[in-house]
């Protein structure tokens, strides 16, 4: 049995739970590649907190890491924590049920 295994790309990211968490200008990817779908926030704007700029409106999707255009489960939450934790418990909602 052929595994579909794809290469590490090499260098040093943050990992979460064990699982790489990149951040490219307003997106951020969270999750394995090789794992059925992964999850990424899409900063759509920001606020001004105490002089620093912070994430306001987050986009939410959980996508299929072999077919980018499939997506699973989107939505859009105010704060990146919240968006971030609502986009944990679908991401492990959506790997549960591809196994």
């Amino acid at each position: 049995m052929a595994q579909d295994a794809r290469p590490l790309v090499e260098g040093k990211y943050l990992e979460y739970l064990d699982k790489p968490l990149v951040r490219e200008e307003n997106t951020i990817c969270y999750g394995d590649m090789n794992d059925k779908c992964i999850l990424i926030l899409e900063i759509m704007s920001f606020k001004t907190v105490n002089g620093k700029e912070v994430p306001k409106d987050i986009f939410i999707q959980v996508i299929d890491s072999k077919d980018p255009t499939k997506i699973i489960k989107q939505g859009k939450k105010d704060g990146l924590y919240d968006a971030f934790s609502i986009g944990l418990v679908w991401l492990d909602m959506a790997l549960k049920s591809a196994q």
